[in-house]
Order: structure tokens, then C-alpha cells, then sequence
């Protein structure tokens, strides 16, 4: 039976797997920046080693996209040390190593959406933090590993858009949210569900990238507008442009990922993102 370490257990994505890990008959080590610290190369090994790992599912992150332009040396040992460590120990060990990447390696300037051999370009710290550290996994190429990038994650767990926008829902009459940001959400549910679906069939040579999000395209707005209705809130939400919510980092305008290649490689069917969605508010008890 296979030995799993799956980091950064306690955000939306490492909950997701936590909570559907009992399906799949895996021994799963589930930890977080207490139980393992993975900017710590000698701490990893150690853990590695006494539990015989043999796969590693690194949803660990520096994704505090703001804070990060003040706070580069911490994003940097998160979003790229912690994972040239980790594909380091996985070459060296004959680990599985998949690693959860974002949309934000890009610059949100495309017009059709986004393949895995696309120019990247990040606009702030990051992006750039999270590029880093898929470069360094692709230069040491542990065997067997692939790099997940998404978009727009969210979920029942942790801090998200959907959990702002029905406590904002709650509260006020009407909302402003942005429509000239084009991607589609990611229900960290589907994700998970997705990594240990295809865990069995990852086999390649080299470090393969591949994209994931929900089906469909959307704007922030037009996310906003159905959680409300699913949700059967009276807020009224009105577009407004990004330059009327200034942020310190940049977001893309454009974050729609071409996800053909890991449809094909691993022969699955993703959910729409309203699907997901419905899901989700369901398991919150917020669908109406």
C-alpha cells in the first residue's frame, strides 16, 4: 500500500483530499507548517524516511497574492525552496511528487485560453515565487511528477470568494465585483478528487505540466451573480471595472486554461463550474 504525504493539509485543497481520503485505499500522512516544515530540507527527509513515503501531493502555498509584494523572502520559501527540497528528496527517494501550481505564472494578456507550453510571464511576486518553484522541480525532474496549475480555487474550507460573497450577501443591500476578469472557479473538491484519480496512471520520464479548473468561462461578476441566486440572497451585485478596487499585486485579466492535454492523458470528464458549485453550497447547507 502506498505511503502518501500530503502538504498543506489544513488549506482548501489539502482538507478536499483529507475529507474523500477514506475512498481510496492509501495510507495518508496528512500535515501542515507544525507538523512538517518543508523550507526545511533535513526536516523533510526525516519525515520521508521514517514513514516510507512514496508519493508527495504538495498543496502547501504562499497564496497571499498582496501580502506576498511585501513579503518576498517568506513566498519565496514556501512557493519555491520548499519545493526544490521536496523534488530534490523525490528524485533521490523514487517519490511521486505532484505539485499544485496557479494561472498567475501568466499575465493575464491572452486572448484564447491558456496551454501548457504558453509563454509565462508573471506580473507580481506571487506568480513569480510559484513559476520559480516549477522551474526548480522541471531542472531537478524527480521521476514520475507533474505539475498542476488552477485557477480560482475554492471550497468549503478555509477563506475563499464564495464564502466572502455570501457573508457580504448577508450583510448588504448591494455589492460592487469586478467583470473584466475573465477564468473560470475551481472547486477544490473536484481537484481532489481528480489528483487521486489519476495518481495510479502518472508515469513519465520527465516533469509533464498540466492545467485544471472547472469547465466553462466566466467573469468574477458573473460568479458573484450566481452564488447569490443559488443561494437565493437579495444582494444586488453591480460590475465594476479592476481599476475601481486597486490591490497592491496585479491580477490577470485573463486566466482561462486550455485543459485538452490532462483531459486525454488520463481519459476524465470535468465537472461545469456550476456543477461544482451546487456542490459546494449543498455540503455548506447554503443552496436554496
Amino acid at each position: 500500500m502506498h505511503n502518501i504525504l500530503v502538504t498543506g493539509s489544513k488549506g482548501q485543497l489539502g482538507s478536499e483530499l483529507r475529507e474523500i481520503s477514506e475512498n481510496y485505499k492509501y495510507n495518508f500522512y496528512f500535515t501542515d507548517k507544525e507538523k512538517l516544515d518543508i523550507t526545511d530540507e533535513n526536516d523533510i527527509e526525516l519525515f520521508v524516511k521514517s514513514n516510507n513515503i512514496d508519493i508527495i501531493i504538495n498543496c502547501a502555498a504562499y497564496t497571499a497574492v498582496d501580502k506576498a509584494e511585501e513579503d518576498e523572502t517568506n513566498a519565496n520559501m514556501v512557493n519555491h525552496l520548499a519545493v526544490k527540497y521536496l523534488s530534490q528528496i523525490a528524485k533521490d527517494n523514487n517519490i511521486k511528487l505532484i505539485h499544485i501550481s496557479t494561472d498567475y505564472v501568466f499575465d493575464g494578456r491572452n486572448y484564447k485560453p491558456y496551454s501548457e507550453d504558453d509563454r509565462v510571464d508573471p506580473n507580481g511576486v506571487y506568480g513569480k515565487t510559484k513559476l520559480d518553484g516549477e522551474d526548480a522541480m522541471r531542472e531537478i525532474n524527480p521521476l514520475n511528477s507533474i505539475i498542476i496549475r488552477t485557477s480560482w480555487v475554492y471550497s468549503s474550507y478555509g477563506a475563499n470568494f464564495v464564502k466572502t460573497m455570501l457573508r457580504l450577501g448577508k450583510d448588504r443591500d448591494e455589492i460592487g465585483v469586478i467583470f473584466d476578469q475573465v477564468g473560470t472557479p475551481t472547486y477544490a473538491g473536484d481537484l481532489a478528487k481528480t489528483i487521486l484519480e489519476i495518481l495510479p496512471k502518472i508515469d513519465n520520464n520527465k516533469v509533464e505540466l498540466y492545467n485544471y479548473s472547472n469547465e466553462g468561462v466566466l467573469s468574477w461578476y458573473d460568479f458573484a451573480k450566481e452564488i447569490m441566486k443559488m443561494s437565493k440572497l437579495e444582494c444586488k451585485v453591480n460590475p465594476i471595472e479592476t481599476k475601481a478596487y486597486p490591490t497592491p499585486a496585479t491580477r490577470p485579466h485573463f486566466s482561462l486554461l486550455n485543459k485538452s492535454k490532462i483531459k486525454e492523458t488520463y481519459n476524465i470528464e470535468i465537472p461545469y463550474w456550476k456543477d461544482g458549485l451546487d456542490r459546494c453550497l449543498k455540503k455548506m447547507g447554503e443552496r436554496k
